[in-house]
């Protein structure tokens, strides 16, 4: 046969790059209970959709070429329910998929291709970090970049215009904690850990002992730092989560998301929605309760659940379209917003800007949370920041107050005067600068009133938080029947994204970091 020795080549080369690290670490790989780098992408992609870049690479170590199929890094396109994607796989049985001259190369050039074209980028992460010996010395330094005076800058920098998302799905070290931190959306597998350098890097260097679990495990990045968005039970859960992710979301920042059949039932539950809400005004409830009436039916998708726990960030949708829902979440310290939850709520104001998702703000907040902890940890420059997002919104939003709105926290829930679409409340509201009770113990605290005197000062200023105040001075738009609340919402979402733009918002949000 003609060029027989040619195509015996090939199928050889292509049988030792599809054999990855070799059977003894695929077998290692497995017993840690875990998929390969390929069994990853094959169960992530459609079925046969996997198109893949670069399977004949290898490090350009002398010595090392048969020894790193694909250098450790899969990568390439494929179909993710019907829609194009652009993935990344460490290869964790090739040298720890740690980071090379020419998988970082390989890298790059798929993360640019894709945000080019508009392709969402999934990194699937488990790496050791850099690659030694192949980054020592000057030489080996300074060609880490993948060649060129800005290579190294493409990699490690990004202006949102796809969607990134990153999985951690074993120990990730180096390269994948970059990604995460450049991504919109991270997902963390239980069992599994992130950080800049592991655990035996830090003990040689430093002489610090500590497990990866206590370094970057699950409830470090998921309670502590924020950086991930989602935990996953495991390595298929985390695909689920994706594919849930991806559903609300637009490929790139110039479409409109995806808009979904409203599912049966949606709205059923608004009749009765202020039997969720207590009479008396000191008592909490779950704000996700009233959420889920208002919302398409079953379709809250919870961004950082279990970070700045008093302020709800969650993707929805309103009649099939995605909407990004801000509330507040009275069960935990009744609603007050720490710095936690206002690097939280505007990181998803960031993201939401960016992809055409408009803003649905829920108040029953007492404030933000103040004292000597918080001013150690930037509040007063924390909520600028948000403010500050806040006023670049491109994207239609629209407050309802609910209970409880005080003090600067009822400007940064998009309050009178931010710019928002649409400002309402429902009569239960309660709006002033502090609490009524606090108020009051400031005003008499230091007089001789009678406890007659302090009962009546109380009662006047709590009848004067009522929001038809403000209705009367046209600073709110309405107050409203709670059970007309998602009537009126979808009505107010079809006018204010009726412009131009077609549902296409003005990204000036696109280069704000993704974490904070």
């Amino acid at each position: 046969m003609a060029f027989e020795k040619a195509l015996d080549t090939l199928k050889a080369e292509q049988d030792r790059t599809m054999a990855m690290g070799g059977a003894e670490k695929i077998s290692r790989q497995h017993e840690k209970g875990r998929y390969t780098a390929r069994e990853r992408i094959d169960r992530l992609l459609d079925t046969d959709s996997f198109f893949e870049v670069g399977r004949f690479a290898h490090s350009d170590m002398p010595g090392m070429e048969n020894k790193t199929p694909a250098d450790s890094k899969i990568t390439g396109y494929g179909k993710l329910d019907g829609r194009q994607v652009a993935v990344s796989a460490n290869d964790f049985t090739v040298m720890a998929a740690t980071s090379s001259r020419v998988a970082g190369k390989k890298e790059q050039q798929v993360k640019n291709y894709a945000a080019k074209k508009g392709l969402p980028m999934v990194y699937l992460g488990e790496a050791g970090g850099a690659r030694m010996p192949d980054i020592m010395g000057a030489k080996g330094l300074s060609s880490f970049g993948g060649g060129g005076f800005d290579s190294f800058l493409q990699i490690m920098s990004r202006v949102r215009k796809n969607l990134l998302i990153t999985a951690i799905m074993g120990e990730c070290y180096g390269m994948p904690t970059w990604m995460a931190c450049l991504s919109d959306f991270v997902v963390q597998v239980k069992g599994t850990a992130m950080g800049v350098s592991g655990p035996r890097v830090l003990e040689l260097a430093l002489g610090e002992k500590i497990s990866d679990e206590d370094l970057g495990g699950c409830k470090v990045h998921s309670e502590i730092t924020g950086t991930i968005d989602r935990v996953a039970d495991t390595e298929d859960h985390c695909f689920d989560i994706i594919r849930q992710y991806l559903s609300y979301m637009p490929s790139h920042r110039d479409e409109a998301p995806p808009v979904h059949p409203v599912a049966e039932g949606s709205g059923n539950g608004m009749e009765n929605i202020l039997s969720l809400l207590p009479e008396k005004r000191n008592r909490t409830y779950d704000m996700v309760k009233i959420l889920h009436c208002i919302a398409d039916k079953n379709s809250l998708f919870d961004i950082k659940p279990d970070f700045g726990k008093s302020v709800i960030t969650t993707l929805a949708r309103m009649n099939g379209r995605s909407v990004g829902m801000i509330a507040s979440q009275p069960m935990v310290m009744g609603g007050a917003m720490d710095t936690k939850g206002i690097d939280k709520v505007t990181s998803f104001i960031c993201m939401c800007d960016t992809y055409n998702i408009p803003l649905l703000f829920f108040h029953d907040i007492p404030g933000f949370l103040v004292g000597r902890e918080a001013e150690r940890k930037k509040v007063a420059a924390k909520v600028m920041n948000y403010m500050n997002a806040l006023g670049q919104v491109s994207v239609p939003k629209i407050s309802v107050i609910v209970r409880k709105t005080y003090g600067m926290a009822f400007w940064n829930m998009a309050g009178s005067g931010c710019g928002t679409d649409f400002l309402v409340a429902w009569p239960t509201a309660e709006m002033s600068f502090v609490d009524p009770v606090i108020a009051t113990n400031v005003v008499s605290g230091a007089s001789t009133d009678t406890p007659q005197k302090k009962s009546s000062l109380l009662s006047t200023m709590i009848n004067e938080t009522s929001p038809f105040g403000a209705a009367g001075m046209y600073d709110i738009h309405d107050v409203i029947d709670p059970k007309e609340t998602r009537d009126y919402i979808l009505h107010a979402l079809e006018i204010s994204w009726t412009h131009p733009g077609s549902g296409i918002g003005k990204h000036q949000l696109a280069n704000w970091p993704t974490k904070f």
